[in-house]
């Protein structure tokens, strides 16, 4: 299950995305579940993470970092939304809790809070303010 939160005219809203089978999924909004259909049958996640983009050259050292392909092991937390990277939040080796923001997510000219799954500790941070990733890229990796 993936948990989303975000705001909407600044309505607070959360979302869960549970069973997606056969092009049908149960999602729960702010606790009304629904059934939906989806455009296109929606495949397993990608065993492999697509590389990350290249950060923009101002920021040489964050852009080796990004470039890196993500760490074995440890949870990947990977974009749930083609956007852009607004901010980063978190720094490598910094302890999380399950529901800390790690970093926001522009989207259809929404913001995305992109929250931890779980507690751990970054391990890395494979992305930087201002990149644009797609789907299923990896963002960060906690350990």
């Amino acid at each position: 299950m993936k948990e989303f939160k975000f705001k909407i005219n600044g309505v607070d809203y959360t979302a869960s995305v549970e069973e997606i089978e056969n092009g049908k999924a149960n999602v729960t909004v702010n606790g009304q579940t629904y059934q939906v259909e989806t455009e296109k049958k929606v495949a397993a996640p990608k065993a492999a993470p697509v590389a990350p983009k290249a950060a923009p050259a101002a920021a040489p050292a964050a852009a080796a970092a990004a470039a890196a392909a993500p760490v074995a092991g440890g949870a990947k937390v990977v974009s749930p939304l083609p956007g852009s990277i607004i901010k980063v939040l978190v720094s490598e080796g910094q302890a999380v809790k399950k529901g800390d923001v790690l970093l926001q997510l522009e989207s259809m000219k929404m913001a995305n809070d992109i929250a931890a799954e779980s507690d751990g500790t970054v391990k890395q941070i494979c992305v930087t303010a201002g990149q644009t990733v797609m789907q299923d890229d990896v963002l960060v990796v906690l350990g």
